[in-house]
C-alpha cells in the first residue's frame, strides 16, 4: 500500500518562525503580536505552511486563483474593465468573546439608526425637541421629502446595514462610518470565505470558525416574512455591469436565489411592481436595491434618473412593495450625523453607544466650527453630507496638517461661507495585521466592515466576521489608508464546534418544482445574442482558417484557385472584418486575415466579436457557470503565427459550445442561448451556400463549402466517388440530420419557439412560431435541383424576418412595457 511521503519541513516550526519574525519588527498594536500566545494564530500559520511550505508567493497565488475561480472581481469608477479581487491568504482572527461584544454594539447601532429614521420621517420629535438641528435634516441631499410621513411596508426603514470599524493600538473598537444607503461588501465577505476555505480547508474545523450561511438565510427569511405572499419573488436591483461591485451583486443574487434585475426590466402598473419576462409581467414583492436611493424613481425623486423605476415609490406607499433599505435611509449615513449619535443613543435607548464613534464635530454649530478652525492641523476635514464642498482638494477628506498655503486658504474661505458643509474628525490610528510581503510577513493597517440584517422575527442578526480592508503602506492613519489595497477574510473562532448550516432548506419543507423560475426579457435578449456572437465569431474564424490553411501557407500542396480565394475574401469583406485587399498575393491575404482576426476599432474582427460576447458574459454572471465566464474573459491570443492562434480560438469556441450543451439546464434560458446559435449558424451557412454552392461551383468551391460547414467527414463517409455539387448542397442545406446544415437549424429553431411560453391560451401559434414553421417546411419540401441563388436569398430574408419577430415578441423594445394585449400577471 502506497504511503504519502513525509513533508520536507515541519509546519509547526515554520509557523513559529513566521510569528517570531513578524513580531520582531511589527508596530505597537499589531493584532498578531498582541495575541502571539494564542494557539489559534499558530494553528492558522501551520495550516498555511502545510499548504505551501515557506513560500508566501505560492500562498498569494493560490488565494488569487481561488478568488478568480469563484468569479470575484471589482471595478474602479471610470474604468471599463474589472480588476481581480486582491485577497490576502492570511485572515484576521477574532475570538468569539471579543466578537460578541462587537456584534452587540452593531445591533445597538442598527436599532438606534432605525429609531432616528422613524422619527425624522415621522413625528419629528427629535427636531422639535432640539436633539437634532433642523438644518442637519432639511439641508441634507439625502433627505427625501416624498418619503416624509410615509411608513414603509413592515414599518421598518432598515433591513441591511454595514459599518466600518477600526481597532486602536490598545485594542478598542470604534466606528469609522455607517453604510445604510446601499451597503456593499457582503458578497465580497462571502467570496473571501469561499476562497479561504479552498486555500486552507482544514482551518474551519480546527478553529471552529463561525459560518456565514445562517446570516444570509436570516436576511432572506426577514425579507420574505414582510411580503404579502407566502412564496414571494424578490429582486436585487442593480445599476448594471459598470457599477464597481456588480460582480458581488451577481454572486449575491445567485447565492440568495434573488432575481438580478435592472431598472429597465421593471415597471409599475396600478401601484404594483412587475418584471418584464418572456412570459409576460411577473409580480415583484420585494426589492433589495444597490442604487443611489435618489435614482430609484424618476417620478417621485430625481427626474434625471435613467436606471430607476417610475412609480416605485407609489408601489411602496400602497404597501405592495418592500424596499430594502427604504429610500430615505441615507439621511443618517452622513458623517455630520455621527456627531449627534452619542447623545441620541442616551436619549432614545437610555444607554451609551457600545461601539463609540470616532470624535466628530459638525461645523454647523458655532462652538464646533470654532473648535475645528482652531485645531485644523490636528484634525481630518471631511464633507458633512457626502457631496464634496468647494474647499476640499479633489473633493476628498483632507488632513489639515498636509494642506499647503493655497489649499488652506481655499478651505478656510469656503469654510467661512458654508461651515455646515464640513465636519472635523479626529485622526485615527489603526491597529495592524500580518500581510504577506517581500520576504515574509509585514504589518499593515486595516479596517473591518461588518454587516447586520433583519431576520424573520424582526430582530438583527450579525454576519460573523465581515471582511477586512488592508492598507498598502505602513502609515497607520485611517485617512491615509483610504479604501485599502488588499482584503482579508475575518474568522470568528471559539472552543465550541460549529454545526454546518446551508441555505438549502429541508426537503420536507419545500414544494417540489421543475419550473426554473422567471426569465426577464433582458436576460433572454442577452443570452440570445451571446449565442449569436459566439457563433458569428466561430463562423468568421472558420473562413479565416480555410483561407490561411489552403491559400497562404507556403508549404501546402492544396492551394485553392484564385476564384475560390476571391469568394472567401468577399465573405470576409462583406462581414466588415477587413478592407478589400489590393491583390490576392500572399502578403495581402495575410494582412487581410490579420485584420479580420485581431483588427481594432473600425473592423468587425474576431477580436471585436469576442469583446461583444465578453460584455454580455459580464452581465450574465448569475446565469452562466464560472468556467464559461472564465473562457469569455480569457485574453485574446496575441502570440504565435496566425493559423496557430486561429486554432487556439477554435478550441475555445468548442469549449464554450460544450459547456453550454452539457452544463446549462434545458430551461428557457438555454433555449434562447441555443436559439441565437441556430439563427446565426443558419445565416452563415446560407451565405456560404450562396458563395460556393451555385451552378457554376468548382471542385475547390465545393470543398471549401464542406470545410465551412465542417462536413468533410460526413460527406466522405457517404460518397466514395468524390465531390459533386448536388450531394454537397443537399448535405449542407437540406439534410435534417446534419447538425451543421441549414435544415437542422430551422428544425431546432422551430422546436425551441414551440417550447417557449405564449401569451394567450387560445392554442393558436404566435407570429414567430408561424414563421419558424414556415421556414422549416420550406426546407423540408425543397428539392436540391431547384435550390438556386434566388431561393437561398429568399431563405435568408425569411430568417432575417424571423429574427426580428423573435426580438419583437420576447425582448425589451425601448420603453414599451407590453408586447401583447393580454399579459400574464403572476
Amino acid at each position: 500500500m502506497a504511503t504519502r511521503a513525509a513533508p520536507l519541513f515541519d509546519a509547526a516550526t515554520v509557523a513559529d518562525r513566521w510569528i517570531a519574525d513578524h513580531c520582531a519588527h511589527a508596530l505597537h498594536g499589531d493584532v498578531l503580536c498582541a495575541q502571539a500566545d494564542d494557539p489559534a494564530w499558530r494553528a492558522l500559520f501551520e495550516e498555511l505552511a502545510a499548504v505551501a511550505g515557506d513560500d508566501w508567493d505560492q500562498l498569494r497565488d493560490r488565494a488569487r486563483r481561488h478568488a478568480e475561480d469563484i468569479g470575484t472581481g471589482f471595478r474602479i469608477v471610470g474604468e471599463g474593465e474589472e480588476r481581480p479581487w486582491p485577497l490576502s491568504p492570511v485572515p484576521l482572527l477574532l475570538e468569539k468573546p471579543e466578537w460578541e461584544g462587537i456584534a452587540a454594539g452593531v445591533t445597538q447601532r442598527a436599532e438606534l439608526l432605525e429609531a432616528v429614521l422613524a422619527d425624522l420621517y415621522g413625528p419629528g420629535n427629535l427636531v422639535s425637541g432640539g436633539h437634532v438641528p433642523a438644518m442637519l435634516v432639511t439641508g441634507s441631499p439625502y433627505f427625501l421629502r416624498p418619503l416624509d410621513r410615509l411608513e414603509p411596508p413592515g414599518g421598518r426603514h432598515l433591513h441591511f446595514v454595514a459599518f466600518d470599524l477600526c481597532r486602536g493600538p490598545t485594542g478598542e473598537w470604534r466606528v469609522l462610518a455607517d453604510h445604510v444607503r446601499a451597503p456593499a461588501g457582503a458578497g465580497f465577505a462571502l467570496e473571501n470565505r469561499l476562497a479561504m476555505a479552498r486555500t486552507a480547508g482544514g482551518l474551519q474545523s480546527r478553529l471552529n470558525i463561525e459560518r456565514h450561511a445562517p446570516f444570509f438565510a436570516g436576511f432572506r427569511g426577514g425579507l420574505a416574512a414582510l411580503c404579502r405572499r407566502v412564496d414571494p419573488r424578490i429582486a436585487l436591483l442593480t445599476p448594471g455591469r459598470l457599477n464597481p461591485s456588480y460582480a458581488e451583486q451577481a454572486h449575491l443574487a445567485r447565492y440568495l436565489g434573488f432575481l438580478l434585475a435592472e431598472g429597465a426590466d421593471l415597471l409599475v402598473r396600478e401601484d404594483q411592481l412587475y418584471v418584464r419576462t418572456i412570459a409576460g409581467l411577473k409580480r415583484i414583492d420585494a426589492v433589495w436595491h444597490r442604487l443611489d436611493p435618489r435614482l430609484l424613481d424618476p417620478l417621485a425623486l430625481d427626474s434625471h434618473s435613467t436606471i430607476g423605476v417610475a412609480g416605485l415609490v407609489d408601489a411602496m406607499a400602497a404597501g405592495n412593495l418592500l424596499v430594502a433599505n427604504a429610500p430615505g435611509a441615507a439621511l443618517v449615513e452622513a458623517p455630520a450625523f455621527a456627531a449627534f449619535l452619542p447623545a441620541l443613543a442616551q436619549h432614545l435607548l437610555g444607554a451609551p453607544l457600545s461601539l463609540p464613534n470616532i470624535a466628530t464635530w459638525w461645523c454647523g454649530g458655532e462652538a464646533e466650527r470654532a473648535h475645528v478652525a482652531a485645531n485644523l492641523d490636528q484634525l481630518l476635514v471631511a464633507p458633512a453630507f457626502g457631496p464634496p464642498p468647494l474647499g476640499l482638494p479633489s473633493g476628498k477628506p483632507a488632513l489639515g496638517a498636509t494642506l499647503n498655503a493655497d489649499q488652506r486658504a481655499a478651505l478656510l474661505d469656503d469654510f467661512t461661507r458654508r461651515p455646515q458643509d464640513y465636519v472635523g474628525q479626529e485622526v485615527v490610528h489603526l491597529s495592524t495585521m500580518p500581510v504577506p510581503g517581500e520576504g515574509g510577513l509585514v504589518p499593515r493597517p486595516f479596517t473591518l466592515r461588518v454587516f447586520a440584517a433583519r431576520d424573520a422575527q424582526g430582530g438583527w442578526t450579525v454576519l460573523p466576521g465581515g471582511f477586512a480592508r488592508i492598507g498598502m503602506h505602513e502609515d497607520v492613519r485611517a485617512a491615509v489608508m483610504g479604501e485599502g489595497s488588499w482584503s482579508a477574510d475575518v474568522c470568528v473562532y471559539g472552543s465550541d464546534p460549529v454545526a454546518p448550516v446551508s441555505l438549502l432548506p429541508s426537503v420536507d419543507t419545500v414544494q417540489l418544482r421543475r419550473n426554473p423560475g422567471t426569465l426577464p426579457s433582458r436576460v433572454a435578449d442577452n443570452l440570445f445574442w451571446l449565442g449569436r456572437y459566439l457563433e458569428r465569431g466561430e463562423a468568421l474564424l472558420g473562413v479565416l482558417r480555410v483561407l490561411l490553411g489552403h491559400s497562404i501557407s507556403a508549404d501546402t500542396g492544396a492551394a485553392l484557385s484564385p476564384d475560390t480565394v476571391a469568394r472567401l475574401v468577399r465573405l470576409v469583406v462583406a462581414a466588415g472584418a477587413a478592407p478589400e485587399p489590393k491583390s490576392l498575393r500572399r502578403a495581402d491575404l495575410t494582412q487581410l486575415a490579420r485584420t479580420a482576426m485581431e483588427g481594432g476599432e473600425g473592423w468587425y474582427s474576431v477580436r471585436s466579436i469576442n469583446a461583444q460576447a465578453r460584455s454580455i458574459g459580464q452581465v450574465s454572471r448569475d446565469r452562466l457557470s464560472a468556467d464559461m465566464i472564465r473562457l469569455l474573459d480569457a485574453p485574446f491570443p496575441d502570440r504565435g503565427v496566425l493559423l496557430d492562434r486561429a486554432g487556439s480560438l477554435q478550441r475555445r469556441y468548442s469549449a464554450l459550445v460544450g459547456l453550454a450543451g452539457e452544463h446549462m439546464a434545458r430551461t428557457d434560458a438555454w433555449r434562447f442561448h441555443d436559439l441565437g446559435r441556430r439563427v446565426e449558424r443558419a445565416e452563415a451557412m446560407l451565405r456560404s451556400l450562396r458563395a460556393f454552392g451555385g451552378a457554376d461551383a468548382t471542385l475547390d468551391d465545393l470543398s471549401t463549402l464542406l470545410d465551412l460547414a465542417d462536413s468533410q467527414i460526413s460527406y466522405r463517409q457517404r460518397y466514395i466517388s468524390g465531390i459533386s455539387r448536388m450531394p454537397v448542397v443537399d448535405l449542407v442545406a437540406l439534410d435534417p440530420g446534419n447538425p451543421r446544415g441549414v435544415a437542422f437549424q430551422a428544425g431546432a429553431i422551430s422546436a425551441h419557439l414551440n417550447a417557449l411560453p405564449v401569451l394567450s391560451d387560445n392554442g393558436l401559434a404566435e407570429p414567430q412560431q408561424e414563421q419558424a414553421r414556415g421556414l422549416a417546411a420550406a426546407l423540408v419540401t425543397a428539392k436540391v435541383q431547384t435550390l438556386d441563388a434566388a431561393l437561398v436569398d429568399g431563405l435568408l430574408h425569411r430568417l432575417f424576418e424571423l429574427s426580428r419577430a423573435i426580438s419583437t415578441r420576447y425582448f425589451l423594445q425601448g420603453a414599451e412595457p407590453l408586447r401583447s394585449a393580454s399579459m400574464i400577471l403572476a
